[in-house]
C-alpha cells in the first residue's frame, strides 16, 4: 500500500508539474505573440509617418484600412492596401500602395501618401531591386530625389508635364537612369489621378472592405 501510494503520489507531482510548464509556455507564447504584434504595428505607424505626417489625420491610421484591386491605376492585379486618414470623422488624406510595374529592373514598390485636396504628403519606395548607384536614387536614404514629390498635384506641375525633363516634363531622371525615374513619376501621377476619380468610393468602403476599380486612366 505504501508503494502504490508513493507511486500515486509521484504521479500526481509530475502531472501537476506538466499542467504547469503547460501554462508557462502558452503564457510565454501569448506574451511573445502580442510583443510581435506590438512591434509589426509600431513599424506600420512608423512607414506611414514618412509620407503622412501625424498633423494630417486625428484616427487610428493603421486601423482605418481597406483593400482594393485596381491594377491599371495602382500597377498590380494583386490586392492593394489603403489607409485612410480623418480628421474630426471627415476625410483627409489617403496612403496608397502602387507598383511601378516598368523599372528598369523589375517592379518598383511604392508608398504614397494624398491629402483630400489631391496633393503628395510624401512618397517612398518600399522595395526594388534597381541598380546600385545609379536606379538606387529613388530611395530616400540615398538622395533627396523622392522628396521632390511633396507638395505635387496633378495641376501642380500641370498634368502634361507629370514626366522626366527628357520626356519633356518638370522631373529630373538621374544621369544614365531615366528608366527608373519615369517609372516612378508615373505610378505616383497614376495614383494620384485613381484618387481624383475615386476618392468618394475609397474614403466611403466598410473598413477592412475588399472593392475592385477595373476601369483604367
Amino acid at each position: 500500500m505504501t508503494g502504490g501510494r508513493s507511486i500515486l503520489l509521484a504521479a500526481r507531482s509530475l502531472a501537476i508539474c506538466a499542467l504547469l510548464a503547460i501554462a508557462l509556455l502558452g503564457g510565454t507564447h501569448v506574451l511573445t505573440r502580442q510583443r510581435i504584434d506590438d512591434a509589426r504595428a509600431q513599424a506600420e505607424r512608423d512607414a506611414l509617418a514618412l509620407v503622412l505626417p501625424a498633423h494630417n489625420f486625428d484616427n487610428d491610421l493603421s486601423a482605418d484600412r481597406i483593400i482594393v484591386i485596381a491594377p491599371a491605376w495602382l500597377g498590380d492585379d494583386q490586392p492593394m492596401s489603403i489607409w485612410r486618414g480623418r480628421r474630426d470623422g471627415q476625410p483627409s488624406a489617403l496612403v496608397l500602395q502602387a507598383v511601378a510595374s516598368d523599372g528598369y529592373a523589375g517592379p518598383i514598390q511604392l508608398r504614397i501618401g494624398v491629402d483630400v485636396s489631391g496633393r503628395i504628403t510624401g512618397v517612398r519606395v518600399t522595395a526594388h531591386k534597381e541598380t546600385a548607384g545609379l536606379g538606387d536614387l529613388i530611395e530616400a536614404e540615398r538622395s533627396d530625389w523622392i522628396l521632390g514629390f511633396e507638395g505635387r498635384a496633378l495641376g501642380s506641375p500641370p498634368r502634361e508635364r507629370w514626366a522626366v525633363r527628357r520626356d519633356g516634363g518638370a522631373f529630373d531622371q538621374f544621369a544614365g537612369a531615366t528608366v527608373t525615374p519615369r517609372a516612378v513619376v508615373g505610378a505616383v501621377r497614376r495614383a494620384l489621378q485613381y484618387v481624383e476619380r475615386h476618392a468618394d468610393a475609397l474614403y466611403d468602403a466598410p473598413i477592412g472592405s475588399q472593392i475592385e476599380h477595373r476601369d483604367a486612366p
